[in-house]
This record gives C-alpha cells, sequence and structure tokens, in this order.
C-alpha cells in the first residue's frame, strides 16, 4: 500500500474512554475513530476505509459486500463472532482478533463473581451499614450461609487460555478441576485437570465456569435440560459470551431453585435490554462485561490492534481468524 491507509475505528470508546491513546494506530495511517457508530451509519462511516477496527458493530455479510475497497479487518476483541468471517474470506479480507491480552482481568472478574456468591460479600457490607452489627446481640451473624470453595468440583467449559487460567485459580482455592474441551490438549498445563463430557461436567460441578467462544453451534446451549442436570447447590459463572446461556431458562432454574445462583458479567444482548429475563431474579448477580476492561489489559489490546495492523500492512497478517476462508 504505497499511500496513507485510512484506519476507520468504528467502537472505539470502551478502549479508550480517554485514558488509553491512540497514539500506536495513528502513527500507521489515517486515522477516523468514533466512539460509537449506529447501525444505520456503518457503512457510510465504513465507505472509503481501507482498515475497519472494531468490537461490537456488526459487519455482517450484506455490509461486507457493499465495501468494495476494504482490505483488512482488525477486532478490537479476542471475539470475532460480530464479523461473518466466511464472507470476509471469501472476499479476500483478512480479520484478526486480539488474543490474550485481558486473561487475568477475565479470571480476577470470574473468581470476584464466584466469591460474591459464595460468601455474599455486598449483601453483608449492606447489613452492617445498615445498623444490624451495631444491633447484634452477638459478634458475628451471617445473612446466608458462606460457602468454602476448598475441596468442591470446578467445571470449566472451554479450555483455551483463560480456561487454563481459571483452572490454575481454582487449583489454588484447593478446587477439584474438570473440563470439557472438543479437542482435548496434549499438555494441559499445571493444573490437575481431568476431561469429561459435558452433560457429566454440569451433573458433577459446583461450580460451572463458562470459557468458550460462543459460535453458532453453542448459542443458547446452556438450557433448561443442561441445567437441570446442575446439582442445587451449584453456581453457574459466565464471563464469556451471553448468547451461550438460554436466559429465560436460566432465570426459570433461578427461581425455582434448581441451582443457587449465578455470576454474570455478559448477557445475550448488551447493552443489558429492561425486559431481560434475568433482571430482579433471585441470586443473579451482574458485573456489565467489565472483566476485559481493566486499564493494563487495555493498554494491551492496543499494542496488539497496532501490532495486527502494522503486520497487515507489511503483508504478514497475525492473529487471523479466517485464514481457511481466505480465497
Amino acid at each position: 500500500m504505497t499511500t496513507a491507509p485510512k484506519i476507520v475505528v468504528l467502537d472505539g470508546y470502551t478502549i479508550n474512554p480517554g485514558d488509553n491513546p491512540w497514539t500506536p494506530l495513528e502513527v500507521l495511517g489515517n486515522c477516523v475513530i468514533y466512539d460509537r457508530t449506529p447501525p444505520e451509519l456503518k457503512v457510510e462511516r465504513s465507505r472509503d476505509a481501507d482498515i475497519i477496527l472494531t468490537s461490537k458493530c456488526k459487519l455482517d455479510a450484506a455490509t461486507l459486500e457493499s465495501l468494495p475497497g476494504l482490505k483488512y479487518i482488525s477486532m478490537l476483541a479476542t471475539g470475532y463472532n460480530n464479523v461473518d468471517v466466511a464472507v470476509a474470506g471469501r472476499l479476500g479480507i483478512p480479520v484478526s482478533n486480539v488474543p490474550a491480552y485481558s486473561t487475568e482481568s477475565v479470571v480476577q472478574t470470574a473468581f470476584a463473581l464466584l466469591l460474591e456468591l459464595a460468601t455474599a460479600v455486598g449483601v453483608h457490607d449492606a447489613s452492617v451499614k445498615a445498623g444490624e452489627w451495631v444491633n447484634c446481640p452477638d459478634h458475628s451473624y451471617w445473612k446466608t450461609s458462606i460457602v468454602e470453595l476448598d475441596g468442591l468440583t470446578l467445571g470449566i467449559v472451554g479450555y483455551g487460555t483463560i480456561g487454563r487460567a481459571v483452572a490454575r485459580v481454582g487449583a489454588a482455592f484447593g478446587m477439584k478441576v474438570i473440563a470439557y474441551t472438543p479437542r482435548i490438549p496434549l499438555d494441559p498445563g499445571p493444573a490437575p485437570v481431568r476431561f469429561v463430557p459435558l452433560d457429566e461436567l454440569f451433573a458433577s460441578a459446583d461450580v460451572v465456569s463458562l470459557n468458550c467462544p460462543q459460535t453458532s453451534e453453542n448459542e443458547g446451549f446452556v438450557n433448561s435440560a443442561l441445567l437441570a442436570r446442575m446439582k442445587s447447590s451449584a453456581f453457574l459463572i459466565n464471563v464469556a459470551r451471553g448468547g451461550l446461556v438460554n436466559e429465560a431458562d436460566l432465570a426459570q432454574a433461578l427461581r425455582n431453585g434448581t441451582i443457587a445462583g449465578a455470576g454474570l458479567d455478559v448477557v445475550a444482548h448488551e447493552p443489558m435490554t429492561a425486559d431481560n429475563p434475568l433482571l430482579g431474579v433471585p441470586n443473579c448477580i451482574f458485573t456489565p462485561h467489565i472483566a476485559w476492561a481493566s486499564l493494563a489489559a487495555r493498554r494491551r489490546l492496543m499494542a496488539i490492534v497496532a501490532s495486527n495492523v502494522a503486520s497487515y500492512l507489511s503483508g504478514e497478517p497475525i492473529n487471523l481468524v479466517n485464514a481457511r476462508h481466505l480465497r
């Protein structure tokens, strides 16, 4: 590419709300950065782009086919389900993602959710501030029984970089680790882990942690049938993708006491809609898709995105997710 490429960032606000400058990208081309792009403007804003960077702004088949000048896409995330990578490949457009930039932040959030379900720190903090400890006749009280993690079974669905890290931290808590993955790795990593079928994992685990990508094949796979296999004392943690869970089924399972609780950093439609069936359901706690968003992680993301673009411009794109589709 002899002239400076036009680089369009369609939804950059969450990556850089003011504390994570775009400087590493700006030296690579003529950058146009939008904090947010509504669906009706994505084609207009992308029309002259050589390179598009996106996280949640969907690039479906119709959008891609309307952008004949588009040469390269880099996600601003690890997940790439918002881009039709097969169509991009057919059109000769490489698509890269940003792997492994937020692993430790995501794992930290997963266990923050689990520890809140197990220990109810927020509930007890509110109780103390409401005066209940001041007025308590005993030196100690609890609003709900604390669940000790040591000795419990942690079931991990998906055993990539994040799944392995969840296993490592779970083992540090004294948990027994089981996992499901379609392809069992030759080297499972330092944490002792036993690989089991999916049904067995849901039936055996005291905590199920979802750490797999969302695909067209597994959308909504955590449904009433699978939830019914879980222990009534079990917790579900999802820091992966909201679409992995049938939310109406999970809401019913929580109302019925089929499982004891759920900790969710993601929901199927983000931002969350007012009619989400999980709002107001007992024993369901949320964080608003923040697991990836520590400043340390966002700085790593920025560096990897810049490296993705620079590698593409040098003729050797990295972190490709659609290599097999490229014509």
